[in-house]
């Protein structure tokens, strides 16, 4: 069967050559006898596996040693909790940035721990856009400020990173390694791999190391610490190790294709592709305002759901699937990630303008 072109905000579609590739060492990894699926995490040849992958990221990212990356389990959301255990005592005052459902969901974890005010929110806008960080408004003594880099839900992005004077934390899940950040700027990134990395069920952290705290409060759980996993090179207990073999061959991937610089061209190139079609359309409605839109995450609706439940099911009878928005949002949601090729967005935005010149 033809392989379709996946716009799903994910698990995320993946780079065919990457996906071959697994395929040819599936069974037999390379002549070890066995898959990496099969393979011990302390073998001599899973060991070359991850520090490979480690080094490859630490290239992709620009990173010195002052900066440690983690292979964790338990999602972007895991991370919700583990970042304020780790990065502030019990009551701290900490800052979130609330610009999607995500960015709330990390806000209610961390006002378990810390005393976190939401120094921006733009629910009550429906968060079409980014709102602006007031830095004359931050304490200094806040522990970090916490943003949600780009927003799968509703469409929207921080194309600059706020300039502030405490540690910056970011959810970076759905735009990392496709758009350019500084990545020295942040005390700590991490990201949900089934975006832009691979298969769900890897979580990388990249965290300066001056970050990494021993003296957390005994009641931090063992698996909940950064420092035990740094210790342990991400070993102190078995890690997902074939999500993290697949996360190796992206980075592979990237960096073959030119690395991030050149990932975001092409997305930008990507994105404008609907955008132009959507500014210049009242068929379409764009959701996301116009300097908040994301290069990761096109949203937009039509007139009526009846268009949009046609338009999702035509779209799939052409070879396009995942195109329906989060069931919190409803509409039109086109995420195209890194692996999504040229020639899919361009099937897409034919497909709108032929949608549109017969539905209008």
């Amino acid at each position: 069967m033809e392989r379709v072109f996946n716009f799903a905000a994910g698990p995320a579609t993946m780079p065919l050559e990457v996906l071959q590739s697994i395929e040819k060492n599936i069974c037999n990894f390379e002549g070890e006898g066995l898959s990496v699926m099969e393979m011990s995490h302390r073998s001599k040849t899973y060991e070359k596996i991850i520090n490979e992958t480690r080094d490859n990221l630490r290239t992709i990212l620009n990173l010195d040693n002052n900066f440690d990356i983690l292979f964790l389990q338990g999602g972007a959301s895991s991370q919700f909790a583990m970042v304020p255990l780790n990065l502030a005592n019990n009551g701290d005052l900490t800052y979130y940035a609330v610009t999607g459902n995500f960015a709330n969901k990390a806000w209610d974890e961390a006002k378990r721990w810390t005393n976190a005010v939401d120094i921006t929110n733009s629910m009550s806008d429906k968060y079409k856009y980014i709102p602006h960080i007031d830095s004359s408004k931050i304490d200094k003594s806040a522990k970090y400020l916490h943003i949600t880099a780009n927003n799968t839900i509703f469409g929207t992005m921080y194309d600059n990173l706020p300039e502030v004077d405490i540690p910056l934390v970011a959810d970076v899940s759905s735009n990392v390694l496709g758009k350019d950040y500084d990545y020295k700027k942040f005390a700590l990134a991490y990201a949900g791999a089934q975006k832009n990395l691979g298969p769900a069920g890897l979580t990388v952290v990249i965290i300066n190391k001056k970050y990494i705290r021993s003296d957390l409060d005994k009641s931090v759980p063992t698996m909940f610490r950064y420092d035990i996993h740094a210790k342990n090179d991400s070993m102190y207990n078995t890690p997902p190790t074939f999500a993290i073999y697949v996360a190796g061959e992206m980075f592979k991937w990237v960096l073959k294709q030119g690395g991030v610089k050149e990932l975001e061209k092409r997305n930008i190139e990507k994105a404008n592709m609907i955008y132009d079609i959507l500014d210049n359309s009242s068929f379409y409605k764009p959701f996301a305002e116009k300097e908040s839109r994301s290069i990761m995450n096109v949203t937009f609706n039509l007139k009526t759901e009846e268009l949009e439940t046609k338009f999702i099911a035509e779209a799939k009878e052409n070879g396009m699937i995942n195109l329906k928005g989060h069931r919190v949002l409803g509409g039109i949601r086109a995420s195209i990630y890194n692996a999504m090729t040229i020639e899919g967005v361009k099937k897409l935005t034919e497909f709108m303008q032929t949608f549109e010149k017969n539905n209008k």
